[in-house]
């Protein structure tokens, strides 16, 4: 068996959260073939991979969504489509329902090139229709273009041919997923599993609505964009996966078929935690550490300012920010400004780190992210006996109160960005040891009876079997994702 694992802006060039699943996925199975397509913006950081490949990971291949190197090269061969083409790709752009079996024949044409369909006739027709219908008030010329850029990464994604495997694993809806797709267009008896760990389209939803980079009038037709993205990935997909049963609510509201859609859990390696270096007895502080990539979803600035606030209140408390300090350089910067402003004390950032090296020295583990799926750093800490303050976002909350089960809570969920009450947990934990160790002891149990590696191993085993097992559907009978 042969899999070839998508993923977007993640593995193997980004450490943490994703990339951490996906490498323990590949290495759980050993006895399996895996190969890499990987999607990230440009060539400018193609080959800088921050893992170290496992011997089955046997080919990476990348994709570039903004390729200005490949347009360069565009030769200028003009674009001749069918009447059948032409309505697929205006299903594309202004439909509510895509024919996406047409669209990716238009694309896995070798006489067809990104640039040229982007400025050809054809494109410029459809622009003025869409103009026409919706958008008549602004300037005509800035609308082409910025359709032109919308479009633009996800034209290199259909131009993408991935190779030959026997299933398709994409770790995400969006650009992932319709690769993903596509390949069921070239190789038929393949198969397609999409694995989500935060739902994708209310994602790039949120992150659409706050971007200031994208003017308001056309938020709207990104987040169309990616809504078709992720209905046509969850329509051709034979199983689609999520880590909690909010996120499968949230497939099933979003389009995916009930039929398709099963829940498989975190799971982490505990064998990895059993002889960590733990705290010094001589320690004089309450370590509170915070595992974390520091960029702006994980709202390192929220923690920075509840830890200041609970440090005046109680001196001998420590925040010790553990992770990469390479993927936001200016928003790293405001950290230190912002500590710096404060004057804040007892804050270190290590960069990146072995976890092992480090967890067993904290008390309490911090999240305060403003997104997040199932994070590994809760399960990593329940490992290490350590329970979470975590902001109420993805599984934080199912994790430290628990599902269905009877350990009690395992640390205090709070509310996103809220400062005052991010402070009063810390306090609440830091000046009571025995609910630190009886909400440690609580997490402890409830990763030993659902999240440990050995049972997201035997899903994902059954998983494999299953789709190497039956016939995929033959979708191209069909002519649009309803």
């Amino acid at each position: 068996m042969k899999v070839c694992i998508i993923a977007e802006g993640c593995y193997p060039y980004v450490i943490g959260g994703v990339s951490s699943w996906i490498d323990n996925l590949i290495k759980l199975f050993p006895d399996i073939e895996f190969n890499l397509l990987t999607i990230i913006a440009d060539r400018s950081i193609s080959g800088k991979f921050k893992y170290e490949i496992p011997k089955n990971l046997t080919e990476i291949d990348e994709v570039y969504l903004q390729d200005v190197e490949s347009i360069k090269r565009t030769c200028k061969n003009k674009i001749h489509l069918s009447k059948r083409e032409l309505e697929a790709l205006k299903s594309l752009i202004i439909g509510e329902k895509v024919d996406w079996v047409r669209v990716f024949s238009i694309f896995n044409r070798k006489n067809i090139s990104v640039n040229n369909l982007l400025m050809s006739k054809e494109f410029l027709d459809i622009t003025k229709e869409y103009y026409t219908l919706k958008y008549v008030n602004i300037t005509f010329s800035d609308f082409l273009w910025t359709l032109r850029s919308i479009y633009l990464p996800l034209f290199f994604a259909l131009k993408t041919s991935p190779k030959k495997a026997d299933i398709y694993h994409c770790v995400s809806t969006g650009y992932a997923g319709i690769i993903g797709c596509k390949a069921l267009s070239i190789y038929p008896d393949a198969k397609l599993l999409i694995s989500e760990h935060g739902i994708y389209t209310r994602e790039r939803e949120e992150e659409i609505i706050k971007a200031k980079w994208v003017q308001n009038i056309y938020k709207t037709i990104w987040i169309d964009q990616f809504r078709k993205m992720s209905k046509g990935a969850y329509y051709f997909a034979d199983l689609v996966t999520s880590l909690f049963e909010d996120a499968r609510s949230l497939q099933l509201e979003l389009g995916c078929p009930l039929s398709k859609a099963i829940i498989t859990p975190n799971g982490i390696d505990t064998n990895l935690f059993k002889d960590i270096p733990i705290k010094d007895p001589n320690d004089p502080y309450i370590n509170l550490g915070a595992i974390v990539r520091v960029t702006p979803i994980k709202d390192i600035k929220t923690m920075i300012n509840a830890f200041y606030f609970a440090h005046k209140k109680m001196a001998k408390l420590k925040l010790w920010i553990m992770g990469p300090l390479d993927e936001d350089s200016e928003y790293v910067e405001e950290c230190y400004e912002l500590i710096r402003k404060l004057k804040a004390e007892n804050i270190i950032f290590t960069g990146k780190i072995n976890t092992q090296d480090y967890i067993g020295k904290m008390d309490i583990m911090l999240l305060t992210s403003i997104s997040e799926g199932q994070p590994l750093t809760i399960l990593e800490g329940f490992a290490a006996k350590k329970p979470s303050i975590a902001t109420n976002v993805g599984n934080c909350y199912g994790l430290i109160y628990g599902e269905n089960d009877p350990f009690g809570a395992a640390g205090i969920v709070v509310p996103v960005m809220n400062i005052s009450e991010i402070t009063n947990a810390i306090l609440k934990l830091a000046s009571n040891p025995k609910l630190i160790k009886q909400m440690g002891e609580n997490g402890y149990n409830r990763l030993m009876y659902k999240y440990r590696n050995v049972y997201m191993e035997e899903n994902y085993r059954r998983i494999y079997r299953t789709l190497g097992n039956f016939s995929h559907t033959d979708y191209t009978k069909k002519e649009f994702v309803s």
